[in-house]
Order: C-alpha cells, then sequence, then structure tokens
C-alpha cells in the first residue's frame, strides 16, 4: 500500500508541475526527477485493481446466478476442498451450518453469544457482500479470479441455500442482494464504532506515512535457529484439527530446501511456490501422502507422466478419500521439475 500512496503522492505533485509549477513547496531535484518517472495508469489497469465490493455494496458488478447453476460450479471447482455441502473436510473450516430460522430472523447467531467452540462461516459473516468478494477475488485456491460475476453470483446463491437463507428456487443478482443483506444470520453481529464504516470519516489508527528514510534492505533480526525448532514437538501437530492454521511443520518445506543438492532445491522451491506443500509434508503424511511415501510406492517405476498428469487433472481415491484439486496452472517444465524432485524424495 505505501508504494500505491508514494505512486499517487508522486502523481499529484507531476500534476501541479505540469500546470504551471504551482505547488506551494518548491520541488527538490530528487522530488522532480521521481516526477519524471513512470506514467499515469490506464483506467484498465485501475480497474483491475479497483474490484473491492464494499458492505454498501459499492464495486458490486452488474450479474446473477441461480442456486442450480451454483451448484454445478461448486461441484466441480469447490467441493473438492469445502465439501459438497460446505460441511468441508479434515482441511479446512466448514462454510455452512451452527445457523437456525430464529438467528435469521433476530440477525443475531445465539450459539456466539454463549461459549461455543464451534465456527462456521455462515455464522461468523455479517454481510453477504463479504462472500461475494471473497470468492470473487480469491477463489478457486487453485485459479483465483477466474469465476465470472455471474458464477459468483451462482455460489454466493448456492451457499446461502445451504444455509436456509435463500430458497432452492432463487436468483441472486446486484438488483436483490441488498435484500439478502437483511437476512442475513449474523447481520446484527458486528460493531459499527469503528473509523472504517461509512460515513463516519475517521480511520482506526492514527498514524502518518513519512515516506523518508526507507530501509534499502531489510535484514530480519532474529529466527528460530534450525535445531530448536522441534525443541516442543512437531508444532503443526499441536494445532487446531479444523480450520487452515495449522502452525510450523517440522521438516517440510523449509527443511526441505535447506537440506537439497543444488539441483534438488529448484524441485524443492517449486513446490513450495505452487502450495504442494500446504496438502503434503516431504517426510510424514499432512493431508495428503509425505513426498517420500509417493517415491517409495513408485520407486523403479517410470511414472512421471503418469504423475504429472494427475497433478494437473487433480483425482481421488489413489490415497485415499480426500480429493486433490486439479493444478492447471502450473507450466509444464516446472512440473517436470516438482514431479522429478517428488520421486527422488528420501
Amino acid at each position: 500500500m505505501s508504494t500505491l500512496i508514494k505512486a499517487a503522492r508522486t502523481a499529484l505533485f507531476a500534476a501541479a508541475v505540469a500546470l504551471g509549477g504551482q505547488a506551494s513547496i518548491a520541488a527538490t531535484p530528487a522530488e522532480a526527477a521521481r516526477a519524471a518517472l513512470g506514467r499515469t495508469a490506464t483506467p484498465a489497469e485501475v480497474g483491475a485493481w479497483d474490484i473491492d465490493v464494499r458492505p454498501d455494496f459499492q464495486g458490486l458488478p452488474k450479474g446473477s446466478g441461480t442456486v442450480s447453476q451454483g451448484q454445478k460450479i461448486w461441484d466441480g471447482k469447490c467441493a473438492s476442498c469445502h465439501g459438497d455441502f460446505g460441511e468441508s473436510n479434515e482441511v479446512f473450516s466448514p462454510i455452512v451450518g451452527g445457523t437456525t430460522a430464529e438467528d435469521i430472523k433476530r440477525g443475531r447467531v445465539a450459539s456466539l453469544t454463549g461459549n461455543q467452540p464451534y465456527r462456521t462461516t455462515l455464522m461468523k459473516v455479517s454481510t453477504v457482500s463479504t462472500l461475494w468478494d471473497y470468492i470473487h477475488r480469491a477463489m478457486p485456491w487453485n485459479a483465483p479470479r477466474s469465476l465470472s460475476a455471474d458464477e459468483v453470483y451462482a455460489v454466493t446463491a448456492y451457499l446461502l441455500n445451504l444455509g436456509d437463507i435463500v430458497p432452492a428456487d432463487f436468483t441472486l443478482s446486484d438488483r436483490n442482494i441488498a435484500v439478502v443483506q437483511q437476512t442475513m444470520p449474523n447481520r446484527n453481529g458486528m460493531t459499527l464504532q469503528h473509523g472504517l464504516w461509512p460515513g463516519r470519516g475517521q480511520p482506526d489508527t492514527r498514524n502518518t506515512a513519512c515516506m523518508k528514510d526507507c530501509a534499502g534492505t531489510v535484514k530480519v533480526a532474529s529466527a528460530m535457529p534450525a535445531y530448536a525448532r522441534d525443541a516442543h514437538g512437531d508444532l503443526a501437530a499441536q494445532q487446531r484439527t479444523v480450520g487452515p492454521t495449522r502452525g510450523v511443520a517440522i521438516g517440510t518445506a523449509a527443511s526441505a530446501l535447506a537440506a537439497a543438492a543444488p539441483d534438488e532445491k529448484a524441485g524443492a522451491k517449486l513446490a513450495s511456490q505452487y502450495q504442494c506443500m500446504a496438502c503434503h509434508a516431504t517426510d510424514r503424511k499432512l493431508v495428503g501422502p509425505s513426498f517420500t511415501e509417493i517415491a517409495r510406492k513408485y520407486k523403479g517405476q517410470e511414472v512421471r507422466d503418469t504423475l504429472a498428469h494427475k497433478i494437473r487433472a487433480g483425482g481421488q481415491g489413489a490415497w485415499g478419500s480426500m480429493p486433490m484439486p486439479p493444478q492447471a496452472q502450473i507450466p509444464d517444465s516446472d512440473l517436470r521439475t516438482v514431479v522429478g524432485w517428488i520421486l527422488e524424495a528420501k
């Protein structure tokens, strides 16, 4: 964000200079040099970043989608991680569940006011715009922002139907989403006492960006040494089992990369880059099998093309019931490197 602020200030300064140098403060040589750099962002470039949807539905694009359309998209692109009906699996927190008809009526999820440790997305979220915005910008996990506006409306409608917020024959659109907001189970569960709420006009923070004397190189002041990482056991195994927070997995991505020979480091780095380590560890089962276990199973077999195809297409059943989503975004050269590294895992 600081880079965007700096760019905006530079653009304003350049505009002032272009209008006859009427800036209230004389430009220094350094400021004049910065003002000469770059160009004004095009509307298309600004539009590519400006995708947020606010609780008052500013920024929401036109479109619509039905519950039945959403179910088809969900089954093909979402269920592998979040379950057929939003009930989730061993990895991700459930999206649906924990709300009642009374919650929808009063706008406050009753179980959240007590000592209920179980949380689902529809229990916590107060604005339907939050669901729409997050699905649009971040889903599916392996191909974020690949859904059209109509597809996002459809998927959101399907989730709302699973929570009994809208009927099965409902069509969600930019024209009726504000009405749906009035039936969100936890719509009255958020605080409005902060500066980000529309109309208040005051930010949450009072800091002033100095934009000067920035360090050229950032150095990490301290880090846990490798010999101490497992001093308290496997940190990942000590985290809660529901949800994506799993802590540091001892002996996985970082240690594999550090211990790899130079020709192996490329494979370890790519496996981490393409989020393979989110579900697989090097030496133990995490969500899917360990890379060592995979290498052991296929030892002596020429299965590089087969494994590459399975990674790209996704699948289920070879290592249990947990499905693996397709990874079609990985370039062929990187995929071959990752497969080769996996088959050499020890």
